[in-house]
């Protein structure tokens, strides 16, 4: 059972997301404009060596000859580059037109002679600063078909490459003695990986944006700003939910639910895997939650600084109003006005003006108006 307890150490490195720059794949193969990214059998474990790169057909008379199982990586194969492909290997119709098709919501299918199981890849955009149409997340697919002998990915996107973890696995062969099933658990263990990395990088995001919404007097920030970048963040978090959701129902049945395709020494650790995804799901609706509070948070303080400003505009004019209404009673054309011929009436009235304006501006100004 070394294997089993090594399992984890195999297939679970965790890079810094912010920093790790490998994740982030948009060739196919090196030198080569085939769909097929690497190709190659796999027998006790250990990976067959061959003079010259196996094509699909012959890999899989390989297998039939010599056992052991098939592992081929495509990257947004055409229908006709697949096409080939998914006769030789028995694939269903509908599962192949999915894996060409991309697009898909992730999701467990079981057919005849093999398990169709999709994963959305979730990639961190990097960013300087946090605005309204920042792109926090960007998001690809890996198909995958598990099969007896054969095990087949069809990856869409720009990110979400497997080559660095085809070399982890080829290093521990105890772990890919376990076939077919064995690659399933690593490769939905990394897609996992990558979605707790990523909530922590969001999380990241999210506290900023908070903890400058909550700041007390900041000046001169545009209205509006706040609310846009919540909302962007609102929009990524949700295709981050797409992603997650999902997965978690074909997760828990990998886990649970016996299967001929499934090592059992392999099923219990897709338990492992749902758990660690519930725990992410968990997050991301936290997530919605948060931004939600923190949204109507912004547009409350926006309320309020809004009602702020109409007290003191009609505070001022409240003040105003005084020297006002003095100046229209003495602008009035009558000759027997009181004070109006006395040498003090001037000074009397500006004085009285003045004096009525500075009580009216200490009241409102003891009231918290000014």
């Amino acid at each position: 059972m070394s294997m089993i307890r090594d399992l984890r150490a195999a297939v679970r490195p965790r890079p810094s997301l912010r920093k790790d720059s490998g994740s982030y794949d948009h060739t196919r193969a090196p030198g080569t404009n085939s769909a097929v990214v690497d190709c190659a059998v796999y027998r006790d474990g250990a990976r067959v060596r061959t003079p010259e790169p196996l094509s699909p057909q012959e890999a899989m008379r390989l297998v039939h000859r010599d056992g052991g199982f098939v592992w081929i990586g495509l990257h947004e194969p055409t229908e006709a580059e697949f096409a080939g492909i998914a006769g030789e290997f028995g694939l269903h119709p509908l599962a192949v037109e999915d894996a060409v098709q991309a697009h898909q919501r992730p999701k467990l299918e079981r057919y005849d002679d093999s398990l169709f199981t999709v994963f959305k890849t979730i990639h961190y955009v990097e960013h300087d600063e946090l605005t309204a149409t920042s792109e926090i997340v960007e998001t690809g697919e890996v198909m995958c078909f598990t099969g007896r002998d054969f095990f087949i990915t069809v990856r869409h996107g720009g990110q979400g490459s497997l080559r660095a973890l085809r070399h982890r696995l080829q290093d521990d062969p105890e772990l890919l003695a376990k076939g077919p099933s064995a690659v399933l658990h690593a490769i939905a263990d990394h897609v996992v990986d990558g979605y707790i990395a990523v909530a922590d990088a969001v999380q990241d995001d999210i506290d900023e944006v908070e903890t400058e919404v909550f700041s007390p007097g900041r000046k001169g920030t545009p209205r509006g700003t706040d609310a846009g970048r919540i909302y962007q963040l609102k929009r990524e978090v949700l295709e981050f939910k797409r992603a997650v959701s999902p997965l978690l129902r074909p997760m828990q049945l990998l886990s649970e639910r016996p299967m001929r395709l499934i090592d059992p020494d392999i099923q219990k650790y897709f338990r492992d895997v749902a758990d660690h995804l519930a725990r992410v799901q968990e997050q991301v609706l936290g997530f919605d939650e948060l931004l939600n509070s923190i949204l109507q948070a912004n547009l409350a303080q926006a309320s309020v600084t809004q009602n702020e400003d109409m007290r003191k505009i009609t505070s001022w004019a409240a003040i105003i109003a005084v020297p006002t209404m003095v100046c229209g009673v003495y602008g009035m054309n009558f000759d027997y006005m009181p004070e109006l011929h006395w040498k003090f009436g001037y000074p009397l009235v500006l004085g009285a003006t003045v004096g009525m304006c500075l009580s009216i501006h200490r009241i409102l100004k003891r009231n918290g108006w000014l």
